[in-house]
């Protein structure tokens, strides 16, 4: 690829992102959103953050995986826990670094 097709295909990139993050923005100024709509965007975050989660956790080597040689599924449940009961987000992401760590190290994992 040479530079002016580099160049192109970045701007061509960057144009589209812009689009897609400034529509919703520019349509929806000035608007109140009713509150089904508000109620059903709420839950958007949580779903995108399952999303990504549950292929690294379930398929960690590309294929399915539920068995307990999985440490980074079982790191992820206890996470999961912690993040529950503590409603927290350095906790359950360091509880969670620090048994897949020591599994690796310790279990060979």
């Amino acid at each position: 690829m040479d530079d002016a097709s580099a160049f192109l295909t970045i701007a061509a990139m960057a144009a589209v992102t812009y689009a897609t993050r400034s529509g919703p923005l520019l349509f929806l100024a000035g608007r109140t959103l009713p509150p089904a709509a508000i109620r059903f965007l709420a839950h958007v975050p949580a779903a995108v953050l399952a999303a990504l989660a549950a292929p690294a956790l379930l398929r960690p080597q590309g294929a399915f995986d539920a068995s307990l040689d999985n440490c980074i599924l079982w790191a992820g449940l206890a996470a999961f826990a912690l993040a529950l009961k503590t409603k927290g987000f350095f906790g359950p992401v360091a509880l969670g670094m620090g048994l897949v760590a020591a599994a690796r190290l310790f279990l060979g994992r």
